[in-house]
């Protein structure tokens, strides 16, 4: 069975390797960390305080879209919660972190 593996052997006078980091793979995790924050982490974290900005400059009268599309006009704003007049006989208390927008004035007249 040997026929089928051909014996190796060792030279002696094979130069020696360099070391094993030899600073290439350096430049490939730097540019990793750049692509991540780039692409992924900076634009989570503005859309993040954009959010923080809107939730915290809702006011009485704002026209606003939840999450789940649900358009309404502010009547009423708490620590937590908000109600929506949906109609004119129809309020919901809402959570405000289930705002996703707010819309300019008399876009819930035109709709």
């Amino acid at each position: 069975m040997s026929f089928f593996i051909p014996t190796a052997f060792a030279d002696a006078a094979a130069p020696a390797a360099g070391p094993a980091g030899s600073g290439f793979e350096w430049i490939f995790l730097v540019g990793f960390l750049v692509i991540f924050y780039l692409m992924i982490w900076r634009p989570q974290a503005k859309r993040a305080k954009e959010q923080k900005n809107l939730l915290g400059n809702l006011q009485k009268g704002d026209e606003v879209v939840t999450s789940g599309g649900i358009a309404g006009k502010i009547n009423k704003v708490t620590d937590d919660f908000v109600v929506i007049e949906v109609s004119d006989t129809v309020e919901l208390k809402i959570q405000k972190a289930a705002i996703a927008a707010t819309l300019p004035k008399g876009t819930l007249k035109a709709i």
